[in-house]
């Protein structure tokens, strides 16, 4: 098994090529060898220019690629990323993003990687554990535990979710604005929390479905997340693809419906 450390821990005073060469060279491999490996780690991540380079002198993406290729140099059968790409700007991590899934493709090394950017851990990963207070909640596919999050805290913590708090009926939840949401095989009973995804939601006009107002619209660029309170006060925000122009036709203070897509209600545990 090998490491790549959050801050990488590179060593400033050798170069890139003798950074990369520095695990084989501890594991006593033949110079040969250290010298055909190190150039090939180079290669993999596109930094074979800059092998006579000090650390130093490299942009923290560059830095990054560096360490990723000391770890692999060693072909561990096991690699560990302790949150690699939290020290990146937004874009950069995003290319680094794509870059580490085409290593781990290109290597075939089991990838395990720490992070705590829940859009992160949904777009580079193969299989996600979720853990709490040192605990795996849930473990799945990205889509198995977005659409399906098997208590309260996996469907907070992954992805933005409404929860919505009543009085369980029989296939349905009974609201304190006297609302009702039908929740296929929701048993009547005791108090229930269901949660909705926020591009579930979908917005009508007055009067049909849940009565909701207009508090805040936020423009993202693609979508705009429109904040809606409920007439009991609760917050809900809805997720919606931004027109070419304007924001969707809604206006702070209005009036609107809620209804929601088939199965997009389900219940979780606390």
């Amino acid at each position: 098994m090998n490491t790549v450390f959050q801050s990488y821990a590179l060593f400033p005073h050798l170069t890139v090529a003798q950074n990369v060469a520095f695990g084989l060279q501890m594991l006593g491999r033949p110079a040969a060898e250290v010298k055909a490996r190190t150039a090939q780690m180079l290669a993999l991540v596109k930094l074979e220019a800059m092998a006579s380079r000090r650390t130093s002198q490299l942009s923290g993406g560059q830095q990054q690629r560096v360490a990723l290729a000391r770890a692999l140099a060693p072909q561990p059968k096991v690699l560990l990323l302790d949150e690699p790409l939290s020290a990146l700007d937004l874009k950069l991590r995003k290319e680094m993003q794509i870059e580490l899934k085409r290593l781990q493709l290109e290597t075939g090394i089991t990838f395990i990687f720490v992070t705590h950017d829940q859009e992160e851990a949904l777009t580079m990963s193969d299989r996600i554990a979720v853990m709490s207070a040192g605990k795996i909640q849930q473990v799945g596919t990205a889509k198995e535990i977005y659409i399906h999050p098997r208590n309260r805290f996996v469907a907070d913590f992954i992805g933005e979710t409404n929860f919505l708090h009543g009085k369980a009926e029989a296939g349905a939840l009974l609201l304190a604005t006297g609302d009702r949401i039908e929740v296929p095989g929701l048993a009547a009973g005791g108090e229930a929390t269901v949660i909705v995804r926020p591009e579930q939601l979908r917005l009508g006009p007055a009067g049909q479905g849940l009565k909701a107002t207009v508090r805040t619209l936020v423009y993202f660029g693609t979508d705009t997340h429109c904040h809606l309170g409920l007439a009991d006060g609760t917050e809900i925000v809805a997720r919606l693809q931004s027109p070419a122009t304007g924001e969707a036709g809604l206006a702070e203070g209005q009036e609107i419906g809620i209804t929601f897509a088939p199965g997009a209600v389900q219940r979780v545990e606390e």
